[in-house]
């Protein structure tokens, strides 16, 4: 369950306050869970509403990264394959709040426009389109990085 808070945390020590809140949510509605399905589930859900909570508490709709609407060229395919978990991680950590939980929702948890939307207090549009600048951003995140990469490994070769 860290790992979920960590998502949509910007920090460890976010993350392990969100988990911490999270769990307290846990147990003050344990009797309310039915058995009907798996606990982790069940506990997973929690979790992530609690995320959503905080992250709506200072979430600015529309807010764009500096640099976010420039257009640059994106990162490929086998980009992807350059960044190790922790690599991908931190970059998710570092998009907008916004971004942040519109991408964990639908590209991570499987949520649909509609029920981001729901959860969110947005529109479906605000999170299609919020998706599709946290897509844009970290793919230009993932060029970044890995034009650092080749550069290093270029000039580590001479």
């Amino acid at each position: 369950m860290y790992f979920v808070c960590l998502r949509y945390a910007r920090h460890r020590e976010e993350a392990e306050d969100l988990l911490q809140d999270g769990f307290i949510r846990v147990f003050g509605k344990l009797e309310g869970f039915r058995m009907e399905g798996s606990l982790e589930g069940w506990i997973r859900r929690i979790m992530v509403t609690t995320c959503i909570n905080y992250l709506r508490k200072g979430w600015v709709q529309h807010e764009v990264p500096e640099g976010a609407q420039a257009e640059e060229p994106s990162a490929g395919p086998q980009a992807l394959e350059n960044l190790g978990r922790d690599e991908l991680l931190k970059l998710v950590q570092e998009l907008p709040a916004g971004y942040r939980m519109v991408f964990n929702l639908y590209a991570v948890e499987g949520y649909e426009h509609a029920e981001i939307a729901a959860l969110a207090g947005c529109s479906e549009g605000t999170s299609r389109s919020q998706l599709a600048k946290a897509r844009r951003l970290l793919q230009r995140r993932i060029g970044e990085l890995n034009k650092t990469t080749e550069h290093e490994g270029a000039t580590s070769h001479r």
